[in-house]
C-alpha cells in the first residue's frame, strides 16, 4: 500500500501544478483501497486459481486500487494522458467506459498500470487498477451499487432502466457543465 501512497502523491503534485498552471483543481478527491486477505482469497477460489502470490501477481489486476474523482470528462483523459508518459509507469489495460458505457450506464475510464514497489532488496512492479471518473460518474456510481447490491432486493427490468436513464442523466449534466466552463474559461486546462 505504500507504493500507492506514494504514487496517490505524485498524482497530488500534478493536481498542484495544474492548479498554479490553469488556476483550477481537475482533481476533486482521490481514493485509494487495499484488497483485503478474505477477499483476494475469495477472488482466487471463484477464479479457481493457485493460492500463491505469484498467482496473485500474475492474474488479479486490483489488489490495490486508486479511485481519481475528476472535474470534467476532459480532465480525466488529460490526466489518464500525463500519467502514462511517467517512465515507471506501464500500462497494461484499458477500459474506456466513458466513450463505451456499460449496458447498465456505468460510466469510467479504468487503467490497469504496473508501478515499482521498492523492497528491501529490489524493485517489483505492481499492477494497480486507477479508475477515473467525473463527480457525477461518482454520485451515479455509488448510489447505484447501493440500490443494487443490497441483500434480498430484486432490481426489475423497470428499475435497471430507471438506473440506466440516471447515468445518461448524469452524462448530460457533465457536458452541460464542461460547455459552461469553456465559455467561463476558455483557455482551461
Amino acid at each position: 500500500m505504500h507504493a500507492v501512497i506514494v504514487w496517490q502523491n505524485s498524482i497530488f503534485i500534478l493536481n498542484e501544478e495544474l492548479s498554479l498552471q490553469y488556476d483550477r483543481n481537475p482533481i476533486e478527491s482521490i481514493k485509494t483501497r487495499l484488497k483485503s486477505p478474505e477477499s483476494l482469497l475469495n477472488k482466487m477460489i471463484e477464479k479457481q486459481l493457485p493460492l500463491t502470490v505469484e498467482s496473485i501477481e500474475n492474474n488479479i489486476n486490483d489488489v490495490a486500487g486508486v479511485l481519481v474523482i475528476c472535474s470534467y470528462v476532459s480532465d480525466i483523459y488529460m490526466l489518464a494522458d500525463v500519467l502514462l508518459k511517467q517512465d515507471d509507469i506501464v500500462l497494461v489495460k484499458r477500459k474506456d467506459y466513458i466513450a463505451n458505457p456499460k449496458e447498465n450506464g456505468y460510466r469510467s475510464l479504468h487503467l490497469i498500470v504496473q508501478i515499482p514497489i521498492f523492497l528491501h532488496d529490489k524493485k517489483r512492479m505492481m499492477k494497480v487498477e486507477v479508475q477515473f471518473r467525473t463527480i457525477s460518474m461518482d454520485c451515479w456510481a455509488s448510489l447505484e451499487h447501493k440500490i443494487r447490491y443490497k441483500k434480498d432486493v430484486h432490481i426489475s427490468p423497470e428499475i435497471a432502466d430507471d438506473l440506466r436513464n440516471c447515468a445518461e442523466i448524469c452524462e448530460v449534466l457533465d457536458h452541460k457543465m464542461e460547455a459552461i466552463q469553456n465559455k467561463v474559461r476558455p483557455t482551461a486546462l
